[in-house]
């Protein structure tokens, strides 16, 4: 039967697992936990201090620990890859610090924001809110790549357009409100409505044809689909079944890869250009 002492190790140990496998040692204090309980759960490697203010479970994510050993929080595209939002270009470490900030050591390759943040950093928190994770994206991308990330987030609905706009976004981040769209299921769907509103037609993202979506529809009759890593085996099948149904029912449907609206585009405007001329995307 394990003593007193172990039972409130262990108790210890959940509490830091279920807070998301590290948490400040003040709040472990506050929890009830008392001095001598941390230092046996330390010494018995339970647990293990970082920088002296934080606990840290054995199997915490170790981007969380190097976070609190730098004395800075994770955000940007960082932050945004670890929400499962769409990023064109993952790579690298984003990171916040207050712009008076004492002492930090992040990584020499990461990319440090000391911009003010919109909503206040709450402490014990390792991952920067929503709202400054995307007002730095949109400061920090290109717009079409930034637009992606925001889409992304009204899509999974961890933000509405109508909370942001209340929200003292300014500059490039004010402009994204104007224009996200929460019905954009992936950055290659955000890019095209962008690169073709010059053409001042009808673009309906995710219209529902013949009992399926596509990803556009041009005008009334012409459909654009965009294929990415997952339309592979038995979804490749499904496409190509409603493309045909499609075609039988009078639309024309043009088909794209991922690494055509990426690194290509001109030759899907070109396809998509030819199509309007040829009218292609009116009624019959």
């Amino acid at each position: 039967m394990p003593s007193p002492l172990e039972s409130r190790v262990a108790s210890l140990s959940e509490f830091v697992r279920s807070a998301g496998g590290i948490v400040l040692a003040k709040d472990a204090r506050r929890a009830g936990f008392s001095e001598r309980t941390v230092a046996a759960s330390v010494a018995t490697s339970v647990v293990t201090r970082v920088r002296r203010r934080w606990l840290a479970h054995p199997n915490v994510d170790p981007a969380l620990v190097g976070a609190a050993r730098a004395g800075v929080v994770l955000t940007c595209v960082t932050a945004a890859e670890r929400l499962g939002l769409w990023v064109l270009e993952p790579g690298g470490i984003h990171v916040a610090a207050p712009a008076h900030a004492g002492r930090i050591n992040p990584p020499a390759t990461a990319r440090v924001h000391r911009a003010a943040p919109i909503v206040p950093r709450p402490p014990g928190e390792l991952v920067d809110p929503i709202e400054n994770v995307l007002a730095l994206t949109a400061a920090c991308l290109p717009f079409e790549q930034a637009l992606a990330v925001w889409e992304s987030a009204l899509n999974k609905r961890l933000v509405t357009v109508y909370a942001l706009d209340r929200l003292p976004f300014r500059g490039p981040a004010r402009e994204l409100i104007a224009v996200a769209d929460p019905l954009s299921d992936s950055g290659l769907e955000t890019f095209v409505p962008v690169r073709l509103r010059w053409l001042g037609e009808r673009i309906v993202p995710q219209a529902v044809i013949l009992g399926r979506r596509v990803d556009f529809l041009i005008g009334q009759r012409l459909v654009l689909q965009i294929d990415g890593g997952h339309h592979v085996d038995a979804q490749r099948e499904a496409d190509i079944r409603h493309d045909a149904q499609l075609v039988l029912n009078g639309f024309h449907v043009i088909r794209v890869g991922y690494h055509q609206v990426v690194h290509d585009w001109p030759s899907v405007q070109h396809d998509i250009t030819r199509a309007i001329a040829q009218g292609l995307h009116r009624q019959r």
